[in-house]
């Protein structure tokens, strides 16, 4: 009959499909077999990663150490630099007198064996004043006496630059007290000071001694520019890496300094826009950046607050986020 054909096949099809379920549970070809190869290639892959991982910190710290002896490197040049630009200074007063010395003696040689041409040269010759014997001079020594006479004019050091240190010292902190400006006598402090108004290193030190007394500055400006300054101050002794800088809208960041690594930012940007070239980018920010830090700290009321010096013109002073 037609249904028992149709039961037959159905039959048929149903152990067919038994048999091929079977196979699953083969550990050769079914599911497990297939788990284990996904686990293998897990584990592979974690392995792979883990080692791709270890060589990148191992490269970090050692891009991290050549830094360090970079740094190192820096600022051992840099002190020998000082040294011997304080050698220099030292040395300098005594190389100027020896020189004089000897420009006197090739005078007064010069004097005995040239020519009288009047009566009363042997007088003028006796002189002991340079001006006095310098017509004297021979044509062989024409260029020693102009050597000397080039000596003689530049600027010489009255009381040491140990006498001109102190003097400084005084006048800033004379200054800083309010005792006395450096209104009332600025060469006193040095003798490059200008002749009517502030002395700027008085001015400068006044800055440097507001800034020891602060314990944190907060400072907002663009991440270009904060990457700038940081760079620029990063070799200083006294300089300190702080330990967050957040982003702060649009591009800006926001950190806080100390006070010690506000000396450092003062100084590197009092060197840097002396000896950078005007009208170019580094002069124009160390400018800017030295007028702002000093006009916040021409307001420090000795309050406890937080100095917060802002490098953007677009953004409100008063304003907190």
């Amino acid at each position: 009959m037609g249904w028992k054909d149709a039961f037959g096949d159905a039959m048929n099809e149903l152990t067919a499909i038994r048999q091929q379920l079977q196979r699953l549970d083969d550990p050769t070809v079914g599911l497990t077999a297939l788990h284990g190869e996904v686990t293998q290639s897990r584990l592979k892959i974690l392995e792979k990663i883990e080692g791709g991982i270890t060589g990148l910190r191992e490269e970090n710290r050692e891009v991290r150490r050549r830094q360090d002896r970079m740094i190192s490197d820096l600022n051992e040049t840099r002190g020998e630099l000082r040294e011997l630009l304080d050698l220099i200074d030292i040395l300098r007063p005594l190389a100027l007198e020896a020189g004089k010395k000897a420009g006197d003696g090739a005078q007064t040689h010069d004097g005995e064996t040239a020519p009288s041409a009047e009566p009363g040269a042997e007088a003028e010759y006796g002189s002991t004043s340079p001006a006095a014997a310098r017509p004297a001079v021979s044509s062989d020594t024409h260029s020693q006496g102009e050597a000397v006479e080039n000596t003689e004019r530049q600027p010489q050091p009255e009381g040491g630059s140990q006498e001109q240190d102190l003097a400084l010292k005084n006048a800033i902190e004379a200054a800083y007290r309010g005792a006395g400006t450096s209104d009332a006598d600025p060469a006193a402090a040095t003798p490059q000071a200008p002749a009517s108004g502030k002395d700027p290193q008085v001015a400068h030190g006044v800055l440097l001694l507001k800034a020891a007394g602060v314990a944190s500055a907060e400072v907002i400006a663009h991440r270009d520019t904060w990457e700038w300054l940081a760079a620029l101050a990063v070799d200083h002794s006294h300089f300190r890496t702080p330990p967050a800088v957040e982003d702060f809208k649009e591009g800006r960041v926001r950190t806080v300094l100390s006070g010690r690594s506000l000396i450092a930012l003062l100084i590197e940007l009092w060197n840097t826009r002396s000896t950078a070239t005007p009208l170019q980018g580094d002069w124009a920010l160390a400018m800017t950046s030295y007028n702002r830090i000093a006009a916040e700290l021409a307001d420090v009321a000795g309050q406890g607050e937080t100095i917060r010096i802002v490098l953007d013109d677009g953004l409100p002073h008063a304003t907190d986020d």
